[in-house]
């Protein structure tokens, strides 16, 4: 997309189309009577009357008949009153013109910048905001349908309106889109159908990452984990003709690879449960189950991009659970990668398993500090809801520190807790050291109290997404579908980290 790097007045305005932000008192914004004496007098009329909508997310679009003839319409964006419009709202007023934009074919067009302006939210942050907003709203999910003769959009150049300097403008434009880019493109492997997503197929999306950013990557196969004796991977690979495979990407900021943090995501790109087999309707959109592992490549991307001075290493474990007459069964005992064994009492429990390996690689590789992510239990959702991550972590100061991230990307976190009897519970077993199912009550803190049982002593966040990874009908920022939840939250997370380092 091109950033037209030329700030422009009104009379300058060389697109169709002009997007302008209304409130319920225009008189403050800087140029505002410039405006009114280039579209109109009518304007202010036009926003008395109701004609022009000022209420929060709401568009009117008109025609624009004055002297400017390149320019044709005006998008009226209703920001309502702005003393208390937080980034957030604006992000999401900023998802629906994108989805507008989409709707009237518009791919190039100018923006006013101070028509938006809400203090303490300037035009810098007026620019990041519509980049990553508008382009999240702009996605569409891929299809695979050949009556379709619609012609693939894309937003191809942006202007701009505005006093302020135009370098800065372009720069926090750019960033707002690094970010937006990477949660569609995460989007887009949480969307693909299983049978085009394999566990090969993600590796080698993460190798083609590797190679464009100049991380370091190792892609083991299932010979190699076999030769490890990771058996949390390989037991809920058993049922399936596809290989499994661990990903590890390093970005290396600094000259000792030190203060490592650890983004671990589960890649189990279909599941079955295996013989404790999902229902029919269970099992449809469990392509999805590796939205984790999307999450953690995504955030990678954005890592590449903007170069943050902390390092980084990320693990993703990647299998399918299928059946056959191999595949792993409950009662079975097996040992993992960790060397600690654990009894299956449920095969639709698989994601731990896989973690457990994973995060025992990541520490491995030397991270000190680790976020592990995946779509893990239903118990979440019935616990918070779709619209909300749950958390555990045995690291308090850690986790606020992640909060506040996740408080400026707006995606909400929620922490739950994870109790001594909780581990009691977890570590009970005849057979073995550890069960991997201790029961349907408190399901979301056994998933991942589960995975804690494979954390050494540091600071660590289990996220479990399987509310929030995949939205059941369109929303602000997107579509129904693959949402590409922590993507950005992972990211800002690790740039933060990388700043108070510096």
């Amino acid at each position: 997309m091109k950033i037209v790097k030329e700030a422009k007045t009104f009379e300058q305005v060389n697109t169709e189309l002009l997007i302008v932000g209304v409130q319920k008192n225009c008189d403050h914004i800087s140029g505002w009577s410039k405006f009114v004496s280039f579209y109109g007098e009518s304007l202010e009329e036009w926003i008395r009357s109701g004609d022009i909508n000022t209420d929060r997310k709401k568009m009117t679009k008109i025609p624009y008949t004055g002297s400017n003839k390149k320019l044709k319409r005006v998008l009226f964006v209703g920001l309502g009153d702005t003393k208390t419009l937080t980034e957030n709202q604006l992000r999401e007023t900023f998802g629906l013109v994108g989805k507008e934009l989409r709707n009237i074919k518009a791919c190039e067009f100018t923006i006013w910048l101070e028509s938006f302006t809400a203090s303490p939210i300037d035009e810098n942050d007026i620019a990041y905001l519509f980049a990553e907003g508008a382009r999240l709203g702009f996605y569409q999910i891929p299809n695979y349908k050949t009556t379709s003769n619609e012609i693939d959009l894309y937003m191809d150049a942006v202007h701009f309106v505005t006093e302020a300097d135009i370098d800065e403008i372009a720069a926090s434009f750019e960033v707002g889109k690094i970010y937006a880019d990477a949660v569609n493109e995460a989007r887009n492997l949480v969307n693909l159908p299983p049978n085009l997503l394999t566990a090969t197929e993600l590796a080698n999306y993460a190798e083609k990452l590797a190679k464009q950013y100049d991380f370091e990557v190792e892609i083991l196969d299932k010979a190699q984990l076999e030769e490890l004796g990771m058996g949390g991977i390989l037991s809920v690979n058993k049922g399936s003709k596809e290989e499994p495979r661990l990903i590890t990407l390093k970005y290396q900021a600094t000259e000792k690879w030190e203060g490592v943090i650890g983004l671990v995501g589960k890649g189990v790109t279909y599941d079955t449960g295996g013989y404790s087999i999902k229902p029919k309707t269970g099992m449809v959109g469990m392509k999805g189950d590796m939205g984790g592992a999307a999450a953690v490549l995504g955030a990678m991307k954005i890592i590449g991009e903007i170069r943050p001075n902390k390092n980084v290493v990320a693990v993703i474990g990647s299998t399918d659970n299928m059946i056959s007459g191999e595949a792993f069964k409950p009662d079975d005992v097996i040992t993992t990668y960790s060397g600690k064994t654990v009894e299956v009492l449920n095969t639709d429990a698989e994601g731990r398993l896989v973690l457990a390996d994973a995060v025992t690689y990541a520490q491995q590789q030397g991270a000190s500090s680790l976020i592990d992510v995946a779509t893990l239990t239903g118990g979440v959702i019935t616990a918070l809801g779709f619209d909300k991550t749950g958390a555990l972590t045995n690291n308090e100061a850690f986790f606020d520190a992640f909060i506040e991230a996740s408080i400026e990307t707006g995606e909400f976190v929620w922490g739950m807790p994870l109790t001594e009897n909780d581990k009691k519970r977890i570590r009970k077993s005849d057979v073995a050291d550890l069960n991997n199912s201790p029961g349907r009550d408190g399901h979301m803190i056994f998933g991942g109290g589960f995975v804690g049982e494979f954390i050494e002593n540091i600071p660590w966040i289990h996220l479990d997404i399987a509310g929030t990874s995949d939205a059941n009908q369109a929303h602000d920022l997107g579509p129904k579908g693959g949402t590409g939840v922590m993507v950005r939250t992972l990211a800002t997370f690790v740039e933060r980290l990388g700043e108070a380092v510096q």
